[in-house]
């Protein structure tokens, strides 16, 4: 596996795999009407090519298939984080995260934070974050809940 940072030309590969992670993984632990609303089958590619190309956004890969990605925003907020359905548990959003820590580091940035899902909520958990508050979220006229989350740089 390998990172890298994301280019135009990854973005349809990227909503598939976010789709498919949405409605196969997090369908585990919400219902089928949240889960189209979370992640609709008709995405519109501009809007993903403007939110991913705005932020540092790292893409693992391995043999030339995206299997993961993450989006860390200037603030240290840290926005769209997702594994392949067919490679969880795999080390791969650990390898992600680092990335992700790693480049808010040399930014300076001391504290990042995110909205987990009822799904992700244990990877963050794991990974030193910790819950702020749960809170729901709007998403075309569903309320899906998840968890404001945070975590604390250390210095080196």
């Amino acid at each position: 596996m390998r990172l890298r940072i994301y280019e135009t030309a990854d973005t349809e590969e990227i909503m598939k795999l976010f789709y498919d992670t949405v409605h196969e993984v997090n369908i585990h632990d919400y219902p089928e009407e949240q889960v189209d609303a979370w992640a609709p089958a008709n995405m519109d590619i501009d809007v993903w090519i403007k939110g991913l190309g705005s932020k540092f956004t790292y893409v693992a890969e391995e043999q030339g298939k995206i299997i993961g990605f993450g989006e860390l925003e200037p603030n240290g907020h840290i926005d769209r984080f997702y594994c392949h359905k067919d490679f969880q548990r795999k080390g791969i959003g650990k390898k992600i995260l680092e990335q992700l820590e790693t480049k808010a580091k040399f930014l300076g940035i001391e504290k990042l934070f995110t909205e987990a899902s009822i799904t992700a909520k244990p990877f963050f958990e794991s990974q030193n974050f910790v819950v702020v508050k749960q809170q729901e979220v709007e998403r075309r006229g569903q309320n899906l809940i998840n968890f404001v989350m945070e975590k604390y740089l250390a210095d080196y």
